[in-house]
Order: C-alpha cells, then sequence, then structure tokens
C-alpha cells in the first residue's frame, strides 16, 4: 500500500530535506522514526528537496508498507516519537502509482524580511535594515510572468534537464514589521526562490531598474542576478494535487 504523509518542520536543525551522508536531514529522520513504529523498512520520497536551513509549513512525502495500521494511530504516534521541530498533519492512501514529487501540480514559497531586529525571528526572517521600494519590486515581479525560462535564477552545476518554469503567482506585501515575498510555480529551479528575491531586492535599492530584470532573464546568467538570500527567511508553504491520487478520492 501506498501512502501520502504531509508533514512541518523547522529547518534549522537539518541539513535540508534529503538524506546526507555526514549530515542529519529531515528525511532521514522520518525515515527513522517511520520504520521504528510501523516494524517496516521505510524509505520516503518528498516532493522537493529543501536546502539546508529552510522551513516547510506543507510538506509531502510517500511511502510503501505491506504493514497494516491506523492512520491516525501513527501520526499521534509518530509526533510523540520525532523532535519537536517536525510535525506530522496527516497520513492517507493514496493510488499504487501515485508520486509526491511528479504528481504535484504546483508549489508555493514564501520569503520573510524583517524590516526591525527582532530577536523573535532571528531564525525565521532575514533582517534588513534598508528601506525597500516595494512597488518597483512588485513591477519587477510582474516581469516574471512574461518568460519560462529562468536559468539565470538557477543554482550553477545543476543536473536538471530543463529552466522551463511556469510561474503563477509573484508579489510583494508588508505584514506588521515584516515584508514577504509569496510565489507559486508548476516547479522551482535549485535556489531559484532565494536569487529571484535577492534580485528584487537590489531593485528595491535602486541598485537594478524594473527594466534590467528582462536583460537579466533573457541573459541565462547567474552571474547577472542579484544575490543569494540566507536560507532560514525561506518557507514552503503549499503543495497542491490533484484529487484523483488518494485512493477512493
Amino acid at each position: 500500500m501506498r501512502y501520502f504523509v504531509e508533514l512541518a518542520y523547522n529547518g534549522k536543525p537539518y541539513h535540508g530535506w534529503q538524506n546526507q551522508p555526514n549530515a542529519i536531514s529531515v528525511q532521514q529522520v522520518l525515515e527513522h522514526a517511520l520504520s521504528t513504529l510501523v516494524s517496516d523498512t521505510i524509505s520516503i520520497t518528498g516532493a522537493g528537496r529543501t536546502d539546508a536551513g529552510v522551513h516547510a509549513s506543507q510538506m509531502f512525502a510517500h511511502f510503501d508498507t505491506e504493514t497494516v495500521f491506523s492512520e491516525e494511530n501513527l501520526v499521534y504516534r509518530l509526533n510523540a516519537f520525532l523532535p519537536p521541530d517536525i510535525s506530522i498533519y496527516s497520513i492517507f492512501k493514496v493510488k499504487p502509482d501515485a508520486h509526491a514529487r511528479f504528481d504535484a501540480i504546483s508549489r508555493s514559497y514564501r520569503y520573510q524580511i524583517s524590516l526591525e531586529k527582532n530577536p523573535f525571528a532571528i531564525d525565521f526572517a532575514y533582517f534588513f535594515r534598508a528601506n525597500l521600494d516595494v512597488e518597483a519590486m512588485n513591477k519587477a515581479c510582474d516581469i516574471l510572468f512574461e518568460y519560462k525560462d529562468f536559468q539565470c535564477f538557477s543554482k550553477s552545476n545543476t543536473d536538471v534537464k530543463t529552466y522551463i518554469c511556469t510561474i503563477s503567482k509573484a508579489h510583494w506585501k508588508q505584514e506588521g514589521t515584516e515584508l514577504h515575498f509569496e510565489i507559486t510555480a508548476d516547479r522551482f529551479l535549485r535556489n531559484m526562490v532565494r536569487a529571484i528575491v535577492g534580485t528584487m531586492i537590489e531593485v528595491g535599492l535602486g541598485k537594478i531598474s524594473v527594466s534590467d530584470v528582462h536583460e537579466i532573464i533573457k541573459s541565462k546568467d547567474r552571474s547577472k542576478a542579484g544575490y543569494s538570500v540566507p536560507a532560514h527567511g525561506l518557507y514552503l508553504t503549499k503543495i497542491e494535487y490533484p484529487k484523483e491520487i488518494k485512493l477512493n478520492a
């Protein structure tokens, strides 16, 4: 039987989602917990890979097992077993060929910038002192909808076969003393959101003009785009799937 697990995690203690040979990952901790509680060797496949320090308020993964269990009871036991920085929301049966990564229709991220020094946000938002022109940053966001090839925002030396992504939402808004960037696309490249945010910050500072964003994207050159902002301000917030993947949906 194949199951989906919905979870959230604080990424600070982990070297990203994916298993690493010499560092702790969210995947490793969850596989150990599931294997222990289900009494089976469990391998999980995540919806994507978050980098070291990146958080997730919604993440999905799938796993297979022949062990019969109560989904509700396993959620309860996992939350008792796992460390406080990983939370399980739900576990549910899906069709045998359902895939947490390949069946995702869209993914959404949020980047949080703290506009004032806040000791309670130090691990969860990027503290940025300078004034930013949010109107210009949103004009630059509108340019993203005109393009599909975002190689200029991709981490170098990556093994992806295509840099084509369809962005359906990209917008900045102020929330109290924080500035939030929300973005949704059908897929994302390695380091893409952090590179877009760094570029938009340079637009907000006047270092890059709004019209320059056209040339940056057309260049397909990572060195032409802005810097990569720190990981701790980034959250994977939503992953959407077709309803049909659920068993008996």
